[in-house]
């Protein structure tokens, strides 16, 4: 019986997360409110406050579910063998391509982003979760070579975050695969000395 009550628990905080995913996504910060998730995924009314009661726990619900849907989308960028791979300015490019294929989903994170600058207890989950994203890539360049993947790895990631906002909130158009790739290529030469 507790392992059904866990279950359910567990699908009732990814149904509230998600709904509260798709009200950041179309109403900001300001139109998330426990509420409106009830409304958006179709629940009773308190259902939202009864899986987190604060604003501040909604908000920590939903960071940490909307980096586990993240982390699954571009887990086969992250766990790919670098020293494998004759391609990893294609790999990057995928995962790239991943993230903007649900808008939705980009456009929540930015406004977790900006929310966590605002609040230290979500500041803290946020780094959290980068790195989730960060240390992945460390491996990934120290495999190809990199003479300093940490500080690689920062810029990697940094320049892939530019790409998105450029993509989704900035005035540039959604880049192709092959803008993508050739992107990457650039940067990893320059990184690496030498073609990649």
């Amino acid at each position: 019986m507790h392992y059904l009550c866990s279950i359910w628990i567990v699908k009732r905080s990814d149904t509230v997360a998600d709904a509260a995913i798709a009200l950041l996504a179309e109403r900001g910060m300001r139109g998330l409110t426990h509420r409106a998730v009830d409304e958006v995924a179709g629940l009773p009314p308190g259902s939202t406050s009864n899986l987190a009661r604060t604003r501040a726990a909604l908000l920590e619900l939903t960071l940490s579910r909307l980096t586990d849907l993240e982390h699954e989308a571009v887990s086969s960028a992250l766990r790919a063998d670098a020293s494998a791979s004759p391609d990893l300015a294609a790999l990057l490019a995928e995962a790239i391509q991943v993230q903007l294929s649900d808008r939705n989903r980009t456009l929540a994170r930015y406004e977790l982003a900006l929310e966590a600058t605002r609040r230290p207890e979500l500041r803290k989950i946020y780094d959290e979760a980068g790195r989730r994203f960060r240390d992945p890539a460390v491996g990934l360049l120290a495999a190809v070579g990199s003479t300093d993947p940490l500080r690689h790895a920062r810029q990697l990631v940094a320049f892939g975050e530019g790409l998105m906002f450029d993509a989704i909130a900035g005035a540039g158009s959604e880049p192709t695969f092959d803008d993508l790739r050739e992107a990457f290529r650039e940067l990893l030469s320059g990184m690496l000395g030498r073609h990649s």
